[in-house]
């Protein structure tokens, strides 16, 4: 059975196939907006307050006045993940300066644009996770404002698609030779049983899952820090981890061809994957 998805747009709930945004809104001409993916699992949210804070904080870092309180948000995104049958979603959440003249300057006087959609979420094949994914790696040649989750991602779009055509399914983005994050995840290195991230900074988006996965190796009496990681330790590592809303938690295998670890799926990996389950149901 066909399900018609219903989105929201400005105040409205509209099929997704009737909902339209002028050419002029400033998020089609200039990337001029952010945007935040909650997951929900058997139609509870996960996390939902952390992803509510941050849409809060990207909103104000590029100076839009947030359109709707806690309240708002939180029935918008109750409500399209009432309105579909899936058991398990992801609500995408999109907010631009609005609609105006074209010109750089903000203008003036102009509402914002508002927009919501729930879709099925997109569980990793048991295939995957029994083998891991191939990754592979590249310079991170972004601007220097990654911990805002704008909707300006061509330079994440040009990484993932680099990932593709090499036959990977993520790239993992070094900046000066030191680790950032992949172009739509997390990236977390396993060496001697202790679980590494990078520091939160302007360089990389503060995940949701950082600390989803803190809180996880904590459970699991995994030793976890953030510290700065050099390319180099990509390939010694035992096992390297992504982590992402749709991903979840997921291992790399390969890294520009070469095995990670022993080339299989570890058990840090396992632990954490596990973990990850019972909390979401929990």
């Amino acid at each position: 059975m066909t399900t018609t998805q219903t989105v929201y747009l400005n105040g409205e709930y509209l099929p997704l196939d009737e909902a339209r945004v002028p050419v002029l809104d400033r998020g089609f001409i200039f990337g001029d907006g952010v945007y935040e993916v909650v997951p929900a699992y058997q139609g509870r949210l996960f996390r939902w307050g952390e992803h509510r804070a941050r849409l809060a904080r990207s909103l104000d870092r590029i100076r839009i006045t947030d359109p709707l309180d806690d309240a708002g948000w939180a029935d918008v995104v109750s409500t399209l993940v009432a309105r579909h049958p899936w058991p398990d979603q992801m609500v995408y959440l999109q907010v631009t300066r609005g609609v105006a003249k074209r010109d750089h300057a903000f203008p003036k006087g102009v509402e914002p644009t508002v927009f919501a959609m729930a879709s099925e979420f997109p569980h990793a094949a048991p295939a995957l996770r029994e083998q891991g994914a191939s990754a592979i790696t590249l310079p991170d040649e972004r601007w220097l404002h990654n911990d805002i989750k704008s909707i300006s991602l061509l330079g994440n779009v040009l990484a993932r698609q680099a990932a593709v055509d090499a036959g990977a399914i993520e790239c993992v983005m070094l900046r000066d030779g030191m680790l950032t994050e992949g172009s739509a995840s997390n990236v977390w290195l396993v060496r001697g049983g202790r679980v590494a991230g990078v520091p939160k900074d302007q360089l990389v988006l503060g995940g949701i899952r950082f600390g989803v996965v803190e809180t996880l190796c904590r459970q699991c009496s995994i030793p976890f820090e953030l510290r700065r990681i050099a390319r180099e330790e990509l390939f010694a590592a035992d096992e390297l981890l992504l982590s992402s809303a749709t991903r979840e938690v997921l291992p790399v295998t390969r890294l520009d061809g070469r095995p990670v670890g022993r080339g299989v799926p570890g058990p840090v990996y396992q632990r954490l994957y596990d973990a990850y389950q019972a909390a979401k149901r929990a």
